[in-house]
């Protein structure tokens, strides 16, 4: 199944949704990089480069593990984990920076600059500009600043110029904002590293292009690990890019795709980021495409809310919903709480710690295993690892002996 057939033949749509919604001034920027984009997909030696760097920088392929204490434990199917977690900077994010980086380079770009919510995508941004000699900034909403500290230091300390983004909420869709304001003023010398598979064509696109290498290692190593296809795969869903990353690689296959968004306080709290498990989102455009926002009668956007910070986010990747309309993937939603109860389980049964981003597949995938048999297979992508989040982890199970590091701490610094 081909992801990218354009309906009508509109490229850069899928179904009604994506699409370009740029201000004019932009239009010889997007169409350059849509040009130098067909021409890098069309290209054989461009994947195969893709493919080398990956496996020569990050490790690939990352492998797929058999979770048998949890399978155990839960009584239903086999459940096995592809490990994104593996791979350099700690998640999948380093897949699409390091192919933008390639495009970037074609193009003769000098500046790179991104946004970023839990701060992987950062940090996998700034990691690619010390390696190609790139300058580099990243935006990054203040509240996320804040409750990601350490993927800020890393940045900082790769040569990256974080600037922490005091409009609106100050999560995500503000830092893209300001991408999107840098990116005007800088078209000539700037390529904007976008880090989901959303935004105006070709990211949608070429986010998800960069992403599949995922599910082609993931559908080789479970039919090897396993000896057959998985029945369910699970990602966790923000703006999509990992789950369609996965996907790719069983589209053409009868196994169910579920994407796991997420639920916050649950259904009609108002504080979740659930735009198609849940009944608070709508069609619209923004940030330069069409598809589902959380947005009032008069297309504002809503106020979002989530424990993990890079799942915080308005809107979604078009692609996936096309693929929802067309009931080819299913949408569910993990609460905070069933996150944090997740979290915890899969730490103290597997030794695993998966970012909170990625915890929200593991939460449903806990919920349906033991309705399973134990002859059928569950497939999860762990698209990070929770190093990141241990500031937000602590608080949240309330970890008293983390408190009393934090309070030392901050008095020993005021000592200075």
């Amino acid at each position: 199944m081909d992801l990218f057939d354009f309906a009508d033949g509109r490229e850069g749509y899928y179904g009604d949704y994506g699409g370009a919604f740029l201000p004019e001034i932009l239009t010889t920027t997007i169409e350059e990089l849509q040009a130098c984009f067909r021409e890098c997909k069309s290209d054989p030696a461009f994947w195969q480069e893709f493919v080398e760097l990956m496996r020569s920088y990050s490790g690939r392929p990352t492998p797929v593990t058999y979770l048998e204490n949890l399978s155990n434990k839960l009584g239903g199917a086999r459940i096995y984990v592809k490990r994104e977690d593996l791979g350099h900077t700690g998640s999948h994010k380093i897949n699409n920076v390091m192919g933008q980086g390639l495009v970037c380079k074609r193009l003769g770009k000098k500046r790179v600059i991104a946004e970023t919510g839990a701060g992987q995508h950062g940090f996998a941004t700034a990691t690619m500009a010390a390696r190609f000699g790139f300058e580099c900034k990243i935006y990054m909403g203040a509240v996320d600043v804040a409750r990601q500290r350490p993927n800020v230091f890393w940045m900082e300390n790769l040569g990256a110029t974080v600037v922490a983004v005091e409009d609106g909420q100050r999560t995500l869709k503000d830092a893209i904002n300001e991408c999107l304001r840098d990116w005007v003023t800088n078209m000539a010398d700037t390529h904007y590293v976008l880090g989901t598979a959303c935004g105006p064509h070709p990211f949608p696109e070429m986010v998800s292009f960069f992403q599949a290498i995922i599910g082609r290692e993931a559908r080789e190593q479970i039919v090897a690990e396993a000896g057959r296809l998985p029945d369910r795969v699970f990602a966790c869903v923000g703006g999509g890019s990992n789950a369609i990353g996965i996907f790719q690689g069983f589209m053409d296959d009868n196994v169910e795709l579920v994407g796991v968004e997420a639920g916050g306080h649950g259904p009609g709290s108002g504080l979740h980021a659930a735009r198609l498990a849940y009944d608070d989102a709508s069609v619209g455009v923004a940030q330069g495409y069409k598809t589902y926002f959380l947005q009032n009668d008069d297309g504002n956007m809503l106020e979002t809310h989530s424990i993990a910070a890079g799942l915080d986010y308005i809107g979604i990747n078009p692609i996936l919903v096309n693929l929802w309309q067309q009931e080819r993937v299913r949408f569910e939603a993990a609460t905070d709480d069933a996150v944090r109860e997740a979290l915890q389980l899969t730490m103290r049964t597997e030794g695993l710690i998966p970012a909170l981003e990625s915890t929200h597949a593991f939460a449903q995938a806990i919920v349906e295993a033991p309705k399973m048999s134990k002859d059928e297979v569950i497939l999860i992508n762990q698209s990070g690892r929770g190093d990141k989040d241990i500031f937000t982890v602590a608080d949240a199970i309330d970890d008293r002996h983390w408190r009393q590091f934090i309070r030392d701490k901050a008095a020993e610094y005021g000592e200075d």
